[in-house]
């Protein structure tokens, strides 16, 4: 079996794989070669096996195309070379012959791109419809908490003995919270005023409202890259967004650690299926114990906290602001690191460019 075969196969842009009966490797184009990092002279006579360390879904694609004799394509494969990370992949196989023997084309596409970008409509779709059961929420409870405020001040002026104030201000102080957590879940419903403004002074300024808030025990270091340019936005909805991550950075470093801030400009980027040309990118990253695994999935949900405390407002309220610049907000999560990333968009008309 000579590679000679198929050396038409060198000059297509799809990492394309040759296999034996036995799935043996015995050939990889140039471009399967850069996929996976590996030389077709050096992995070749490897089995799958042992070249792939997860390919529980690769061998029953192989086995369901040689059964039926026909192209078969397996959507979702996630393939480690040498303990590297993952590579998210699609893979078609063909079953071939050669020298009067059988054998697999095997074809490999990435499939990252597509996922990043579902993955992106769905926390959109998500936050859309919490946004909307949020309003109505907030709505439906606010007027009953009026009424419930007015009837205890009605209900203190009537009091003839002054211990039993205590109990009406206990009703008032209740609804003013309430209120107070009603009008926190509107705010992010108003339309962002926009306006051109440098990404650092949102950071600055929120810098220095950590800083006051916790003078002693966090060290916030800035890696900024001061090339980026303008971006439209609404500072105060910006402040508030990078202002609730970074909170719950010192409270999840219970005000003793490190927060890193780094911007840098992202290029080719797609943001809810539209492409941008620049966006700025934006990251939060802080050496605290992690997110609890059991609330990774859920935590841009509405009062989703991994705090007795907290009210799990902070990181809906700065999805719905990211989102409402074309934005988007995703992290990364393991014990003594935990990055937030934020990336906005470009109006690269506006700057010139």
């Amino acid at each position: 079996m000579t590679p000679e075969a198929f050396c038409g196969l060198d000059l297509l842009a799809t990492a394309v794989m040759l296999v034996d009966e036995k799935l043996a490797v015995r050939y990889m184009n140039p471009a399967a070669e850069n996929l996976f990092e590996l030389s077709s002279n050096n992995v070749a006579g490897f089995a799958l096996g042992k070249l792939f360390s997860e390919d529980a879904k690769l061998a029953p694609a192989i086995g369901y195309a040689r059964e039926n004799n026909c192209s078969y394509t397996e959507h979702d494969l996630a393939l480690s070379v040498a303990g590297r990370s993952p590579l998210h992949l699609a893979c078609t196989v063909t079953p071939v012959e050669l020298m009067n023997t059988s054998a697999f084309l095997l074809e490999f596409r990435h499939i990252e791109q597509q996922l990043k970008i579902a993955r992106e409509e769905r926390l959109l779709d998500q936050s859309r419809a919490n946004r909307e059961l949020i309003r109505n929420l907030a709505h439906e409870i606010k007027n009953p908490l009026g009424g419930i405020r007015g009837a205890a001040q009605l209900l203190e002026r009537e009091l003839e003995r002054p211990n039993l104030h205590e109990y009406t201000h206990v009703i008032m102080k209740e609804a003013d919270r309430l209120q107070s957590l009603m009008d926190r879940l509107l705010a992010p419903h108003r339309l962002p005023k926009l306006a051109r403004l440098n990404i650092h002074e949102v950071l600055e300024r929120v810098r220095s409202v950590i800083l006051a808030e916790y003078p002693q025990g966090v060290v916030i270091r800035r890696d900024y890259d001061s090339s980026l340019p303008l971006l439209k936005g609404d500072k105060e909805q910006l402040i508030q967004a990078v202002l609730n991550i970074m909170r719950n950075a010192v409270q999840a470093l219970q005000g003793k650690g490190e927060i890193r801030v780094v911007t840098r400009i992202a290029r080719q980027v797609t943001l809810a299926r539209k492409r941008y040309r620049h966006a700025i990118a934006l990251q939060i990253l802080d050496n605290g114990p992690g997110i609890p695994e059991a609330i990774r999935e859920r935590i841009f949900y509405p009062l989703v906290s991994g705090r007795d405390d907290g009210s799990g407002l902070g990181l809906t309220i700065a999805q719905n602001f990211v989102n409402q610049h074309h934005g988007t907000i995703t992290f990364e999560s393991v014990p003594g690191n935990t990055c937030f990333t934020i990336l906005l968009p470009v109006d690269d008309v506006d700057n010139g460019k």
